[in-house]
């Protein structure tokens, strides 16, 4: 398997854990796979108006899910959270092709069914998985088929759960007492878990942390697919279990890892972030049109969706808007520069 191909089944990673687990011992895994996916199923009361008709996984239709990570279940947290690390996945088996999108934590949109416009991941603190899946699909204008969740300690489980994971750290810092040091180090759950949350420190900010986000998933997958013995792959499915939800369904997990292998050939990967602004002395990232534009078209076209010409969301994404969120990017967006690689 491609590097690429992992690096969208890790986001999948419950699903992956549990089909390789099948794959490779058959029903000695099975019951424990399909009790663990169960447990962490959870189905979601929204019904999307983006669609005429509902999609049939079972039927290889492209789709697209809402990955989330959320900011609590370590270091003392037990509250709600907000969605801290944000992806849209669409996977289209016709077309060979899927696409990952990273949604910056600081895009002020609209909060549909608050009657707010803050920022994007305080959508889950809200209202939880239902107010997330709405908003993220009223700022894109895609339907939003699916949701997976996973929190702080259930990354730092699954890294510990592994045996932890080899990073080349390209900056020394220390997290809440947590130190990181520089160069090519192996994490453990309790300073991986640090090297995918820290921000401040690093001159990206978000965007460095998102990368590093995607490289510790990545990491977690190989080590995955190259674990031998059924007590490794009982660590991992006890690592999720308590700290993953999902709306999707066991059947519809084993409809995707066996139908959906052709959607993982080409895989395209964009950041949508603004320009940083104050607004009201808080700190808010706005879209530019053009590239708010070329996200939600590159989206409907994997879901074979028609386009459009222009932002149809309504008076309240335009400049003239007391609450505006967009600005005019047309001197500076360039399709090019959006693509992060394949």
């Amino acid at each position: 398997m491609r590097r690429y191909q992992k690096v969208i089944l890790s986001i999948l990673i419950v699903l992956v854990v549990g089909i390789i687990g099948v794959t490779i011992y058959g029903m000695q895994v099975y019951q424990e796979t399909n009790a663990t996916f169960n447990q962490i199923s959870h189905a979601v009361d929204r019904k999307t108006d983006k669609r005429e008709e509902a999609i049939s996984i079972e039927d290889r239709d492209p789709f697209s899910i809402l990955l989330m990570g959320i900011d609590t279940g370590a270091l003392g947290r037990t509250e709600q959270g907000r969605s801290d690390s944000m992806m849209v996945v669409t996977v289209n088996p016709e077309k060979k092709q899927s696409t990952i999108i990273s949604l910056d934590r600081d895009i002020y949109t609209q909060i549909v069914g608050y009657n707010t416009i803050d920022k994007l991941n305080h959508a889950y603190a809200f209202g939880g998985e239902a107010m997330a899946m709405d908003s993220v699909e009223n700022l894109l204008d895609i339907p939003i088929d699916h949701y997976v969740t996973i929190n702080m300690q259930g990354m730092r489980d699954l890294i510990d759960a592994v045996g932890g994971i080899e990073v080349t750290n390209a900056i020394d810092f220390t997290l809440e007492g947590v130190h990181v040091p520089e160069g090519r180090i192996t994490l453990d759950g309790k300073t991986g878990l640090a090297y995918a949350r820290m921000r401040k420190q690093d001159p990206e900010g978000d965007i460095g942390r998102q990368r590093r986000q995607r490289e510790v998933v990545t990491k977690i997958l190989q080590k995955v697919m190259s674990l031998d013995g059924i007590s490794n792959y009982q660590k991992i499915l006890k690592a999720v279990e308590k700290n993953s939800k999902t709306d999707l369904t066991w059947n519809d997990m084993m409809d995707i890892g066996t139908n959906y292998i052709p959607a993982f050939t080409t895989i395209k990967q964009e950041q949508l972030q603004g320009e940083g602004q104050l607004i009201g002395g808080v700190y808010y990232q706005l879209l530019g049109t053009n590239q708010l534009l070329h996200t939600q078209n590159l989206l409907k076209e994997q879901l074979q969706l028609p386009t459009n010409e222009g932002l149809t969301q309504g008076d309240e994404y335009t400049n003239g808007s007391p609450n505006y969120q967009v600005y005019d990017d047309s001197l500076t967006f360039s399709e090019e520069n959006s693509t992060t690689g394949e």
